[in-house]
């Protein structure tokens, strides 16, 4: 019979979780879980694994040691990529493509909330007007906000973020906390991984530290 998820399971779960590199690991074991509306703030040294452990959640990278639980049902990578929404540090975007048609491709491949269409969530990031500039005639933080645009338009209830704030302005960064905000208000949840407390969406937040070798930070 299939797995029954209990009624109050977290967005997501692992217990467990490890990843290792030419037999040399890079963080874990981990055991936490992230439950609807709130976010995990990942916090660590550089080459402590944040990065890793998100393109690890996101079915990016294999060898994963450990189990993840969506929903309170394990899950594998393929399992997992329509619950989660990915902000890595490269926009993913087709360089030749218009911001309205880099949105409408990656919606066709990874789906689309409802409720919005593509011009309101290019609006809402503060793009409105450039609907037909060719992405590679976009700032850096012009890029951001439309990779920040394609999250918004994701139905997937977990988000995972990595360094959120980097190239944008202070609008830019009131922008993610705004759209983290009614996320977690709408029953969604968020890992975030950051650099300080500075840079922390104002929102139900738990801190999850990584060592300098990918081991939890001791007191965390």
């Amino acid at each position: 019979m299939p797995d029954t998820p209990p009624a109050t399971a977290p967005l997501i779960a692992v217990r467990g979780l490890g990843f290792a590199r030419n037999d040399v690991p890079v963080f874990g074991p981990l055991d936490f879980s992230v439950e609807a509306g709130e976010a995990l703030l990942v916090q660590g040294d550089n080459g402590a694994g944040k990065t890793t452990l998100l393109r690890v959640l996101a079915g990016l990278l294999d060898g994963e040691r450990g189990q993840v639980l969506v929903s309170g049902v394990a899950a594998g990578p393929a399992a997992r990529a329509g619950h989660i929404g990915y902000l890595g540090h490269l926009p993913g975007l087709k360089a030749d493509l218009s911001a309205i048609e880099n949105l409408a491709w990656l919606c066709g491949l990874l789906g689309r909330r409802a409720s919005i269409g593509i011009e309101q969530a290019l609006a809402i990031v503060g793009l409105a007007g450039f609907e037909d500039a060719p992405a590679r005639s976009l700032s850096a933080g012009q890029r951001k906000r439309l990779s920040l645009a394609r999250l918004w338009l994701s139905p997937a209830p977990l988000w995972l973020l990595d360094e959120p704030y980097a190239n944008l302005d202070l609008p830019g960064i009131e922008l993610v906390n705004r759209m983290v905000r009614a996320h977690l208000d709408d029953g969604g949840g968020a890992l975030v991984t950051t650099h300080g407390a500075y840079a922390a969406p104002p929102v139900r937040t738990r801190l999850l530290r990584l060592g300098t070798a990918g081991a939890p930070a001791p007191g965390a």
